[in-house]
């Protein structure tokens, strides 16, 4: 078959099984570097089952390992893949996005005043009516309660010292905290790819 042809059969894949309890929803791909280590830990990087196999088709990514399941095509069986490497690397960027998110990462989403990791929002150490500015070295994750009882003052007037001087991390440093926040479902074949000291099921 062509190229083009492959393609269009992949998007017209469908399962072999009517398994009601079974979902290929349930099957995403865990995407792996061209170093094999995974693009992104927190989020994890996993792509659709469709757009794993069209990537397959297209000569971008190389199958590391499978489910058991399979999809049909006319003229093709095929395993889903659970494990895909990329053929060509992708250069990470040396520093994050600056975002709620991972301003929330970078502190393990805890507050940085009392260790709460409830009702999560953020807290210019310096306020903002004191000249305090929106960046990585003075913008830090708070609880509601904290937030507000600190108000408009310094950390120092208000004696809530914070926990850990907030810093600009880099790519690196939160991917190695996403590493402490592994998601709910963890599939056996991406154990040998991931870095979590934890038990995984069969």
């Amino acid at each position: 078959m062509f190229k083009a042809e492959l393609i269009e059969t992949a998007a017209r894949y469908r399962s072999a099984e009517d398994d009601a309890g079974s979902h290929l929803s349930a099957c995403p791909a865990l995407v792996l570097n061209a170093d094999y280590t995974p693009l992104s830990y927190y989020p994890l990087s996993l792509w659709p089952w469709q757009t794993a196999i069209k990537a397959v088709f297209l000569d971008r990514v190389d199958i590391v390992a499978s489910y058991d399941r399979e999809v049909h095509s006319p003229s093709l069986d095929m395993k889903i893949p659970s494990v895909i490497a990329l053929r060509q690397y992708v250069k990470q960027s040396e520093f994050p996005a600056f975002t709620r998110f991972n301003v929330f990462l970078r502190d393990k989403f805890t507050c940085q005043y009392c260790g709460s990791g409830e009702n999560l929002t953020f807290d210019h150490v310096i306020p903002r009516r004191l000249g305090g500015k929106t960046t990585w070295e003075n913008i830090i994750t708070a609880c509601g309660t904290c937030n507000m009882k600190k108000g408009g003052r310094t950390p120092k007037q208000a004696a809530m010292p914070v926990q850990a001087r907030p810093i600009r991390p880099t790519s690196w440093q939160l991917q190695q905290q996403g590493k402490m926040f592994p998601p709910n479902y963890l599939h056996e074949t991406w154990r040998d790819w991931l870095y979590w000291d934890i038990e995984l099921e069969a």
